[in-house]
């Protein structure tokens, strides 16, 4: 396939999504999967400091457990990049992104310690990122199509 024909690929996947302003949801949306996003960097950045400053005996399992989070911060902030330029293709990955949130806060929550809060944060921004994601008007404005819809 030549650039130009991708090109106009790519045009034709974000005509339908473009016409109109973006709604306020979808840019909600996106914001919210973007401080996932950035809050998986901050913890793998902080684990990958804390396995090389740690004993040697938790070296290497802060490390990986940190560039494990480093890579799982890509799907939310391609996500969160794909909903703001209105890709159709961003809604998956931000809503799959919500729903690993949803044990995570669960397994938060019923800790006993300083991370009930987190849990209870993390849950309501992927509740909300949920609802936000499947409202209709952010469904139009990334050119989602229903089955059997051929509008």
């Amino acid at each position: 396939m030549s650039s130009e024909q991708k090109a106009a690929a790519e045009a034709a996947d974000t005509t339908e999504a473009v016409v109109g302003p973006r709604p306020s949801r979808l840019t909600y949306a996106a914001v919210l999967a973007a401080l996932e996003g950035l809050a998986l960097v901050a913890g793998g950045l902080w684990m990958v400091v804390l396995g090389i400053s740690g004993d040697a005996s938790d070296r290497q399992q802060g490390i990986s457990l940190g560039i494990t989070l480093l890579v799982l911060a890509l799907l939310p902030l391609l996500a969160a990049r794909g909903l703001l330029l209105r890709r159709g293709w961003s809604r998956g990955p931000a809503v799959i992104t919500q729903l690993m949130a949803l044990p995570v806060a669960y397994s938060l929550l019923k800790a006993d310690s300083m991370a009930v809060p987190a849990g209870i944060a993390l849950a309501v921004v992927a509740v909300v990122a949920l609802v936000l994601l499947v409202n209709p008007a952010t469904t139009r404005a990334l050119g989602i199509r229903g089955p059997g819809r051929s509008e």
